[in-house]
């Protein structure tokens, strides 16, 4: 409950505060703004330099400290700052009834109004209740997501996104590793998570990869300030029959601030100034992005056991390739191996070739990524430089690994990029 900011007016000025409420939650279901009249068109320049959700947080603070007043006048200046914030003028509009009758819920319009715009009007409640989420429940301190296993310090940034709580968590690779650096509100799938099918308006659960960097110049405004696409269907989406494309991390049109959590037609949506911020610090083909339905998160220290198990399993394979032996390299792949040109027979041909010309030189395996993802069976995705001596550079690659009677085996491997 919200309750009263103070003494409750009377009478004329009631019936008026009353009536500016009204107009203020219809405008935010109808996508208008009642901070300067008419449609939104654009975003004013923020006047102060904390991002709108910061300041959208703050004042949900305040609000549960009983500072109502002073929610009240950060609310006013935030909505003038960022009229197309639609839960920011629905916020504003609950802290104006407040002041005639205690509220008993976020956005609690006359039943007339939310006869008009009922779904909307919930749309902006879920919203603001996955926002309250991120405020209540923070990832553990210096904690990772469990997919990430191995990221070589190569690797600048990682992307995970937990689709049940409609956030996206920015990481930066320092001298210590891995840490969360930002996070944002995303909106994903209309139908929720877990694509399996074209069309089905779902977004993907799985370990993916940045292709490729669009400026918002070379798409329609829809996309907002640009996009990032990312490799789906990737191997093992494949391996399961699943299907559909074009799978971006974008922006939103420019009228818009944020889009609803379920919104997309399987993509994941940011703010346009929080997608801009991403889109000038990762890269292309190195940046990793989980998107799972609930983010795990563990201490590295705690999954170091496992990550030198991953780190034997691959250096197992690499003194195989290495060797020349081929019975042994052989050992390491599945019966059920596809790259989509050789399948397992064809592959052990193409190899038995490679290490008999690749015999008496070492290999060496460069920026080493080792991500995992648990779904049906348990699957490794492993990227690396593939270096033979006497050579500066070499092929970039990627495995693919899953669990076969308990040992770990690879049903794809090829060159990236």
């Amino acid at each position: 409950m919200i309750g009263h900011l103070g003494r409750p007016p009377h009478s004329a000025a009631g019936r008026r505060l009353s009536m500016l409420f009204k107009c203020m939650l219809l405008a935010s279901a109808m996508g208008l703004s009642l901070v300067g009249a008419g449609p939104v068109h654009a975003v004013k320049p923020a006047q102060q330099n904390q991002p709108a959700e910061a300041r959208l947080l703050e004042i949900y603070r305040l609000i549960g400290a009983g500072q109502g007043k002073v929610a009240l006048k950060k609310a006013e200046t935030l909505v003038e700052d960022v009229p197309n914030f639609q839960l920011a003028q629905m916020v504003y509009g609950d802290l104006l009834l407040s002041q005639t009758a205690p509220l008993k819920a976020m956005g609690s319009a006359p039943s007339d109004l939310t006869e008009r715009a009922p779904q909307r009007i919930e749309q902006l409640r879920t919203e603001a209740e996955r926002r309250l989420v991120s405020l209540r429940e923070r990832p553990p301190a210096d904690a990772l997501p469990a997919q990430f296993i191995e990221i070589p310090p190569s690797t600048r940034h990682a992307i995970a996104v937990d689709a049940s709580r409609s956030r996206l968590y920015l990481f930066e690779n320092g001298p210590n590793g891995l840490r969360v650096v930002a996070d944002h509100y995303a909106s994903i799938g209309r139908l929720g998570a877990e694509k399996a099918a074209q069309g089905d308006q779902r977004t993907p659960l799985g370990v993916y990869y940045i292709t490729s960097r669009l400026d918002g110049k070379q798409l329609t405004d829809f996309y907002g300030v640009g996009a990032l696409p990312l490799n789906y269907p990737n191997e093992y989406d494949r391996r399961q029959g699943r299907t559909g494309s074009g799978i971006w991390l974008h922006g939103v049109p420019s009228d818009s601030y944020a889009r609803s959590p379920n919104s997309t037609d399987g993509c994941v949506a940011l703010a346009n100034p929080e997608l801009k911020s991403i889109l000038e610090s990762v890269q292309p083909r190195t940046t990793p992005v989980v998107i799972a339905k609930s983010l795990t998160w563990v201490h590295p220290k705690s999954a170091e056991h496992e990550r030198r198990n991953m780190r034997n399993l691959i250096e197992g394979w690499r003194v195989a390739r290495a060797s020349g032996d081929l019975t042994r390299l052989m050992s390491f792949y599945s019966s059920q191996f596809s790259n989509g040109t050789r399948d397992f027979n064809q592959w052990r041909q193409w190899l038995e070739k490679e290490v008999v010309s690749q015999r008496g030189k070492s290999l060496q395996l460069k920026d080493l990524a080792i991500l995992g993802w648990r779904d049906k069976s348990d699957i490794l995705v492993v990227t690396f430089g593939e270096v033979s001596d006497g050579q500066r550079t070499g092929v970039v690659k990627r495995q693919y690994w899953g669990k076969e009677g308990g040992l770990w085996k690879i049903f794809y491997e090829g060159v990236i990029g």
